[in-house]
């Protein structure tokens, strides 16, 4: 047993110490327009409207302001800078090809050879420790649909399959070769059983010395523990390790409504509570079993942050374990990422890349869950105006001329 580093996620200092006031004012203004509800169901879709059909200047105004702040460029080597100002606090980067929406082959095998690059690029840099794709960046969302539903493939759908597979299989086989870990992100539960079943095979094919390949359990889902508990043992029995991205999720009005229309059972927890009480068990259940897989706790959540923290004390289990890992998306909760790189733990920011209007999905979910009920905008909004005031009385402490940290 042993005492965690103290960590406190209201020191606002150490959260932004990256940013300069006319950065965090700038920051200020986004996360306040955020939290304007009407805002950002009129102007939101307008944007990416005006986006789509190339109205003069949008793209600009798009890219200075939510993009800047929630990607790290529009290609790898734009996203340089971010990585080595967040590599110099102790905070690591895991390069996120946020393209979606892709229909053709060739979109397909663009974003292989895109994940891939991000796997090359991983393997040379001190700053990266894994990457990361999405089974739909590389499939047609109808055929996994089909395969979701255990419906026949056609001949020509099989074929489409296993040019599927094969793309998963190249992505694994780099990672496993140059040594990179690799996330599987998790989507709609109506599919998740396909890309599960992907990841098992990979995980089998790969995770044999160590975990490589990690699945990801959206804990919103009621399924989504005992999913855990069942892949872990058929890990054990297969003797692979199992590699776990714990997330509470982020499709939650799009699976109640499919449930509603098409009359079944709504996969989703009934509340936030019991979301969170799933999320933080499933930490416990992975802490437990460190000696067959590893974790990565994907969370903006202070009080599970804090109860991982506390348990790997309690466990005699090292803050830079590399079993174990934080994570947060680049953009959000800087109080939580820092603050936790600052005392020695293992954390990683997503950081998501691609042109503008490619990532534009991306960004419109960001800015919807800034903009929720008890969401992440008036937090991230109350923190700025905290490290600003802060700023301010230490300057007038310090007197003209000096400049306060």
């Amino acid at each position: 047993m042993g005492s965690p580093p103290q960590v406190s996620f209201d020191n606002t200092a150490i959260a932004f110490a990256t940013k300069s006031d006319a950065q965090m004012r700038k920051a200020h203004l986004l996360f306040s327009s955020l939290e304007q509800p009407l805002l950002v169901r009129a102007g939101i879709p307008l944007s990416a409207w005006l986006l789509r059909i190339g109205f003069p200047g949008v793209r600009l105004v798009v890219k200075h302001t939510v993009f800047e702040h929630f990607c790290g460029g529009e290609s790898i080597q734009e996203c340089d800078a971010a990585i080595e100002m967040l590599g110099r606090f102790g905070v690591q980067s895991i390069l996120d090809y946020s393209v979606e929406g892709e229909k053709s082959e060739a979109g397909f095998d663009a974003t292989t050879r895109e994940t891939l690059a991000t796997i090359e690029w991983a393997a040379t840099h001190p700053h990266i420790p894994f990457s990361v794709f999405k089974v739909t960046g590389l499939a047609r969302f109808g055929l996994l649909e089909k395969l979701g539903a255990r419906e026949s493939l056609s001949a020509d759908e099989q074929a489409e399959w296993e040019r599927v597979r094969e793309r998963v299989l190249r992505i694994c086989q780099r990672a496993h070769e140059l040594g990179v870990r690799i996330f599987i992100d998790g989507e709609e539960t109506w599919i998740q059983d396909v890309i599960d079943g992907l990841g098992e095979e990979m995980m089998a094919r790969f995770n044999r010395e160590r975990p490589l390949v990690y699945n990801t359990y959206q804990m919103y889902r009621t399924a989504s523990l005992g999913n855990l508990r069942a892949a872990l043992e058929r890990a054990r029995s297969k003797g692979y390790f199992l590699g776990a991205k714990l997330v509470r999720g982020a499709y939650m009005e799009k699976e109640r409504q499919r449930a509603k229309e098409r009359g079944y059972a709504d996969p989703i927890q009934p509340d936030k509570a019991a979301t969170d009480a799933d999320y933080d068990r499933a930490v416990l259940f992975c802490l437990e079993h460190l000696d067959r897989m590893a974790l990565c706790a994907g969370t903006h959540n202070e009080a599970s942050c804090q109860l991982l923290m506390q348990e790997l004390g309690r466990r005699g289990i090292a803050a830079n374990d590399p079993r174990v890992f934080f994570s947060q998306l680049y953009g959000m909760s800087d109080n939580i990422s820092f603050n936790l790189a600052k005392a020695g733990y293992n954390v990683a920011k997503y950081l998501p890349y691609g042109p503008v209007r490619a990532v534009l999905p991306y960004l419109i979910r960001r800015a919807q869950e800034n903009s929720a009920i008890a969401g992440q905008g008036g937090r991230e909004a109350r923190l700025i105006r905290g490290e600003l005031r802060r700023r301010k009385q230490a300057r007038a402490l310090l007197g003209p001329g000096q400049q306060a940290q």
